[in-house]
């Protein structure tokens, strides 16, 4: 298997960071979006990311090809949480279970170590086992679950959520 590179998202990647998104929006419930997003949308989104701050983006690109992603948003809009982020990753169908989630929320970790964040969370969509123990393995601890928050496919999903210590 070729080698991985981690990088910042670029512009480049915009169609397969749709394409990765869009495919959890129509098959999973891991998003609660339940429309796919537009590349204008995505396109939107990805332009909120900085070199430098608290929301950043990074992908995993293997053979010139975009395969996974990880980003930190903000986790609510009211100013006394501006040290609090809300943290992703996703994957293309295929590429788990091989260490790149980890080695994305490194380099995004990392990345964050040197700006002024506080908390990280993750919330999690219920059941979702690959993703919980991602999460504790970087240091993601449990601290509580929204039962039956959204529902998709017409059924209700429970939301655990995880935080990480940043500072």
């Amino acid at each position: 298997m070729s080698e991985v590179l981690i990088r910042r998202a670029a512009e480049q990647d915009l169609r397969a960071l749709l394409d990765i998104y869009n495919y959890y929006v129509c098959t999973a419930h891991y998003t609660f979006d339940v429309e796919p997003r537009t590349l204008a949308q995505r396109g939107e989104w990805l332009r909120k990311f900085g070199a430098r701050g608290r929301h950043q983006c990074f992908v995993a690109e293997r053979e010139g090809r975009t395969i996974g992603w990880s980003c930190s948003v903000a986790f609510k809009d009211r100013a006394a949480y501006d040290t609090s982020v809300e943290t992703s990753v996703y994957l293309a169908p295929g590429e788990q279970g091989k260490g790149i989630g980890r080695r994305l929320y490194g380099a995004l970790f990392e990345a964050l170590a040197r700006e002024d964040v506080h908390r990280a969370f993750g919330g999690i969509a219920q059941p979702n086992e690959a993703s919980v123990a991602l999460h504790v393995r970087m240091g993601f601890r449990h601290v509580g679950t929204y039962h039956e928050v959204g529902r998709k496919f017409g059924k209700y999903w429970d939301v655990a959520w995880y935080e990480r210590a940043m500072s």
